[in-house]
């Protein structure tokens, strides 16, 4: 079964298109060392809940917005091993990043339920 990286993360209204261009550039790195897909998505339609929500989640400010994106690989094996590719690769030493860093989270998933993939 396939693994999933999930990604929330605060970003300036203003930076839309540069974090954009960050996504475009990082999701063919990606794709090469295993990715099966990368889903970038521009907050639309984001609910203020009374305990917790995406902006709370971020620590959104106002001129905010969330992006909420996942990374489908093969497997955990096949993830873990991209990682270790991603961090030293060239193309993605970013250094000016168009969002806060301290404020993004992200986490690996086993997934219960994909309708894509027989289930076992």
């Amino acid at each position: 079964m396939s693994y999933v990286d999930g990604f929330v993360i605060a970003v300036p209204n203003e930076n839309r298109e540069a974090y954009r261009k960050v996504a475009a550039i990082a999701a063919p790195v990606f794709k090469e060392f295993g990715a099966l897909h990368i889903v970038e998505c521009w907050g639309d339609d984001i609910p203020d809940g009374e305990v917790t929500d995406f902006k709370k989640a971020v620590k959104a400010e106002a001129g905010e917005n969330v992006v909420f994106s996942w990374i489908v690989w093969p497997s955990k094996a096949v993830r873990d091993e991209a990682n270790q590719k991603i961090m030293t690769d060239p193309r993605l030493s970013m250094t000016d990043m168009p969002f806060d860093t301290k404020r993004m989270f992200w986490g690996g998933f086993t997934p219960l339920i994909d309708t894509n993939e027989k289930q076992g």
